[in-house]
């Protein structure tokens, strides 16, 4: 079962879509005209019209620049009132909410922490709780957005999920022994899923030092989106050169990875570590 956004009328993602289908029409503009105009692809275009795509704040500024603002529509409040919406950061929002959910393939790099992906309830707690000083009612929101976030593995038609994971991260304590135990019986319990590989990667892996990121790979010849993390802020992009660079750091770092069956051996002996 695919997860869609929700199409509340109210909301300002939907009014977006609206809009645009609107004024492309009143404008006699096909779908692929515009996308020309915006940098994208027609089926994008189509996305953003049926509010299953979160506009960025290009898209806005361009189609203002299209249509500028009749009847005093403007695509930039608009932008701006559903990124101010409550949930993800801003920055992940978009890849959450549109790009994992429709992806075919999903890769990740991780050398510090679990993946958010295969985070159990009570290591994704100890995070948002210590990561930086928020009420108990913000931690429980985080945590159950990371939790939904979870359920795409859960569908009928998940995506397969390759996850790289520094073997340091299987060592560094986050939270109680009980807690980490639990989060590495997790990971074992995932790789068995037929949509789930999981690989641990050498620690002396110096390709790995630059950052965690996330590769999506889709059907239908859509280019691939990349997520890589900053100090401040992640970055998602389907710039050719950009995600190109993030494939050659992929295979990299693929190369120290251990073999799935020798992976899951590390993560059964460190497991038995943490009593």
């Amino acid at each position: 079962m695919n997860v869609v956004p929700s199409l509340d009328p109210a909301s300002p993602r939907v009014r977006f879509g609206a809009e645009l289908r609107r004024l492309r029409e009143a404008a006699q503009l096909s779908q692929a005209a515009v996308a020309a105009r915006l940098g994208r692809t027609q089926t994008q275009v189509s996305r953003l019209e049926k509010a299953t795509r979160t506009p960025s704040k290009s898209d806005a500024e361009r189609l203002d620049r299209l249509f500028g603002t009749p009847d005093g529509v403007s695509f930039t409040r608009l932008y701006q009132r559903i990124v101010a919406q409550p949930g993800a950061p801003v920055w992940f929002r978009s890849w959450v909410e549109e790009i994992e959910p429709t992806a075919r393939v999903l890769r990740s790099w991780d050398p510090l922490l679990v993946p958010g992906l295969l985070q159990t309830e009570a290591y994704a707690r100890h995070l948002f709780s210590r990561g930086r000083q928020i009420g108990p009612d913000e931690v429980e929101h985080h945590v159950e957005a990371r939790m939904q976030r979870k359920r795409i593995l859960d569908r009928d038609d998940p995506p397969f999920y390759l996850a790289l994971i520094d073997e340091g991260v299987l060592r560094r304590r986050i939270g109680a022994a009980e807690l980490m135990r639990e989060q590495l019986d997790h990971l074992l319990e995932s790789a068995q899923r037929p949509a789930v590989a999981i690989q641990v990667v050498d620690p002396e892996c110096v390709a790995g030092l630059a950052g965690a990121f996330m590769i999506a790979e889709f059907a239908r010849g859509e280019p691939d989106a990349v997520h890589a993390d900053s100090p401040a802020q992640g970055h998602i992009t389907t710039d050719c050169d950009h995600v190109s660079a993030i494939w050659k750091r992929y295979e990299a770092i693929r190369l120290w990875a251990y073999p799935e069956h020798v992976s899951l051996r590390v993560i059964e002996e460190v497991r038995r570590e943490w009593t």
